[in-house]
């Protein structure tokens, strides 16, 4: 059995969730622009790494409470 963590989810296509599969941390983004998009990580702090390039906090201005759940969703994995 798999652990699945949400990390957001705005309707049934703008969606990231994480599965932990053993040692391998599988993230995969669904988007209504791009499709489903799946990435392996062999850690955590792969993943976080990936995460603060993705998420940056310009893309985020003046939502920073937002970009702040994301983030600890992502820590909570």
């Amino acid at each position: 059995m798999f652990k699945k963590h949400q990390i957001y989810k705005t309707d049934k296509y703008n969606m990231l969730t994480v599965e932990v599969k053993g040692k391998t941390l599988v993230l995969r983004e669904i988007s209504d622009q791009w499709g489903e998009e799946s990435h392996e990580f062999v850690s955590r702090q792969e993943m976080l790494h990936w995460a603060r390039n993705r998420f940056r906090s310009e893309d985020y201005a003046g939502r920073e409470d937002e970009l702040q759940a994301i983030m600890d969703a992502f820590r909570e994995v």
